[in-house]
């Protein structure tokens, strides 16, 4: 579900350009499938796929699978559209070191809608 992260935010990219100096140990949790995503300089540089023994993240995005699919939608639906849209409807939920999430929430949102289909 997340592994096209390294093609649309890999190093070179334009999205690697906006968040320059970010060093991130994300996780992105669907249902109980957890994905490790790690960003180095702004560039997602691996993205690996659980379950894990011992995971470690900064911070951790969960959400169930149905929510992450209408997120993930080409057009998607109202209370849908954002990370933020999705918190506010208690649909995600945000864990551990906020901090790189909130200074670089313009930067995560591209990110993560970098992984809709072209319509």
């Amino acid at each position: 579900m997340f592994e096209k992260l390294t093609r649309t935010a890999g190093p070179g990219s334009d999205l690697a350009a906006m968040a320059q100096g970010l060093d991130w140990a994300l996780m992105l949790q669907a249902d109980d499938h957890d994905t490790a995503v790690t960003i180095r300089d702004g560039a997602v540089m691996q993205v690996t796929s659980g379950p894990f023994v011992l995971p470690s993240w900064q911070t951790r995005l969960s959400a169930s699978a149905d929510e992450w699919a209408a997120f993930l939608q080409p057009v998607p639906k109202p209370g849908h559209h954002d990370i933020i849209a999705l918190l506010r409807r208690g649909a995600i939920r945000f864990d551990g070191d906020l901090h790189p999430l909130m200074a670089h929430l313009y930067y995560v949102k591209r990110l993560l809608a970098s992984l809709r289909a072209a319509e």
